[in-house]
């Protein structure tokens, strides 16, 4: 079983269709009027104790992963998307040291594109192992 497979068996949290607006985009239009982004996460962690227990000490609040999104995807202007999920993936990690691997998903619905579209966007997948040994991590320290 190679480490995708694990991650996508595994246990974890889900938060899907998180709505913010932000400032992000490299068009000016889209730094100064802001628009909505849609964003789901996973986050992968052992929930055995938490399932025995019932206790919230042993696992992690949705909660707080939502704030930590809004406080991306509402805080410091980024040009693409990619750093957007990045910035998600990093800050998760740096809070909650039981979480081995994240999955983020940031999407414009609102885009100047021709055609008919739900959103377009970026699908992220960073585990603690390989991604936090990079430089990449040190955005938030």
């Amino acid at each position: 079983m190679d480490e995708d497979d694990r991650v996508m068996k595994g246990d974890k949290l889900v938060l899907r269709g998180l709505k913010f607006h932000g400032f992000h985009g490299v068009k000016p239009e889209e730094r100064t009027l802001g628009q909505k982004f849609i964003v789901d996460v996973d986050a992968w962690l052992d929930l055995r104790q938490a399932g025995v227990s019932d206790n919230l000490s042993e696992t992690v609040s949705y909660t707080d992963i939502y704030r930590i999104a809004k406080e991306v995807v509402e805080g410091e202007r980024q040009n693409l998307l990619e750093s957007v999920a990045h910035r998600i993936a990093v800050a998760t990690f740096k809070k909650f040291p039981q979480i081995s691997d994240v999955r983020v998903k940031v999407g414009k619905p609102h885009v100047a594109v021709r055609g008919q579209l739900d959103y377009l966007g970026v699908d992220i997948l960073r585990s603690r192992n390989i991604d936090t040994q990079s430089k990449a991590e040190n955005i938030y320290s």
